[in-house]
């Protein structure tokens, strides 16, 4: 697994957003959503086809889902974006 810079950051950028309304559930919301990633070595965890070619997305929340790429041996998390947001 791994995970890259600008999925911590927006991450980072999550829990900053909320916390400014309610610090205890921007906490809760950082721990379910990358607790959720750690389970993405388990292939039968769930995912999606991703709306990019040759990704893949976890629906962690929702208003977030996890953008990442899966090779037979890695699965590597690359962002973490609200739902409303669009990627390429």
């Amino acid at each position: 697994m791994l995970r890259k810079p600008q999925y911590w950051e927006s991450l980072q950028a999550i829990e900053n957003h909320v916390a400014r309304d309610n610090p205890s559930a921007a906490i809760d919301l950082w721990l379910s959503i990358d607790d959720q990633v750690c389970q993405l070595s388990d292939p039968n965890f769930p995912r999606r086809p991703g709306r990019v070619s040759g990704t893949l997305e976890l629906v962690a929340h929702p208003n977030y889902v996890v953008i990442l790429e899966q090779t037979l041996d890695t699965v590597t998390v690359l962002d973490v974006l609200h739902t409303a947001m669009k990627y390429s």
